[in-house]
């Protein structure tokens, strides 16, 4: 195992750290997702520089996702780094900055990954303790906060984005509260995790939250903390939008039903606000002269449409490509109409043989649809066809990746 040792005791983010017996090809790999950052990158490598010893190895790989110069700005500046710099510039951003980041794990070689932001709010000089705090706790991850003592969120621009932070934080944290136990600030993009601790392919990112992602789906067993002052941007814009705030909530609703049990309440929840436009869509028919029964079916068609979108954006998001959207349009409103169709055979099943009464019989019978419902929607719309590979899926993702040092 590498050993590191500050040669200032308990001071945070001193670079001068001991880097024996460290194994080849390197003991930290520092991953920087990147968005149009053209203007910071030359001074996040002289900072990295600064930072991290000559004699600890380390490499830095950018995933860039931008549209301007950033790569060829990158390539400029790598011969100015002592460590290998890799550039991997992906033409379909697929999962947002939390996408680029998998993709650097993939391509990552060291023990240690460092996660950090391009615009240097994240400080540099925090490298090498983030490093020597997983080494010396033995943890497989290390956050670096800014919620414990000696941490700041100095660098978040007005009251409006430290509310919006102290909300994500908290509805994580309720949301989570056992896998994110041990860590006041999941929604810190700034960390260092083992490579040995994380498997790439189970993570399906979306948005700019990937420790939060990594967190929920392969956390390991033991997490440390390392306070940190979160910085000024260097130079550009925020990145920070409202469609990905919007981004944030779908993650955060595909995390919570991973389970099955999870996937039922929550199909269960929409299937009750489809009765809103159910109900708005009778009463606009029928006010306009329509019989109360085909005003009945045709409204019942506005709550199946309902339930179907947030279902596929809330619920079944990772799994809408393995079917053409009209066809599970299709399949999905099948299955709903066929609940009515199902349920008043179901209640006079019970009432008749089974001498329930008329409320405990249609309890039953809303229950049993229900589940043969979910259980319909999980397998015959959402799931994968056999022998069949999913649309947009053989060709893969179009990207380049180049050595800039």
């Amino acid at each position: 195992m590498s050993s590191f040792e500050s040669t200032v005791p308990g001071e945070v983010g001193d670079p001068a750290v001991g880097a024996a017996e460290i194994p080849e090809p390197g003991a930290v790999t520092i991953v920087v997702p990147t968005f149009n950052e053209a203007g910071n990158v030359r001074e996040l490598l002289r900072r990295i520089t600064e930072s991290v010893p000559a004699r600890l190895p380390c490499e830095v790989v950018f995933v860039d996702d931008s549209t301007d110069d950033t790569p060829e700005v990158i390539t400029r500046a790598a011969p100015d780094c002592p460590f290998p710099v890799a550039v991997l510039h992906r033409e379909q951003p697929a999962g947002g900055l939390g996408g680029a980041v998998v993709e650097g794990l993939r391509a990552a070689t060291s023990d240690w990954i460092v996660v950090m932001d391009g615009d240097l709010q994240h400080p540099p000089s925090l490298v090498p303790e983030l490093v020597a705090a997983g080494e010396r706790s033995g943890a497989g991850l290390v956050v670096a906060s800014r919620y414990i003592k000696g941490g700041s969120r100095a660098g978040l621009a007005g009251g409006y984005r430290i509310a919006v932070s102290r909300g994500a934080t908290w509805l994580t944290k309720t949301l989570f509260p056992r896998r994110l136990h041990g860590i006041s600030d999941p929604m810190s993009g700034f960390f260092a995790i083992r490579r040995s601790a994380v498997t790439a392919d189970i993570l399906q990112p979306l948005g700019y939250k990937i420790l939060l992602e990594l967190a929920v789906r392969s956390r390991p067993r033991q997490v440390t903390e390392v306070p940190f002052v979160f910085q000024d941007r260097f130079a550009g814009e925020s990145k920070s939008t409202a469609r990905e705030g919007f981004r944030f909530l779908r993650h955060l609703a595909g995390l919570r039903t991973v389970s099955p049990v999870a996937r039922m309440v929550v199909f269960g929840l929409i299937g009750a606000t489809g009765f809103l436009p159910n109900l708005l869509g009778l009463y606009v028919l029928t006010a306009a002269g329509l019989h109360y029964l085909p005003a009945e079916i045709l409204a019942n068609q506005f709550g199946v449409a309902w339930n179907f979108l947030l279902i596929e954006h809330l619920l079944f998001r990772e799994r809408r490509r393995h079917r053409g959207r009209w066809d599970r349009m299709s399949r999905f409103a099948l299955l709903a109409n066929a609940d009515l169709v199902l349920r008043i055979p179901l209640i006079a099943l019970f009432v008749r043989h089974f001498a329930m009464g008329a409320l405990s019989a249609t309890a039953l019978a809303l229950v049993t649809t229900f589940v043969l419902r979910f259980v319909g929607t999980e397998a015959l719309v959402y799931l994968p066809r056999r022998g069949r590979e999913a649309p947009g899926e053989s060709g893969g993702r179009s990207r380049a990746a180049r050595r800039a040092a």
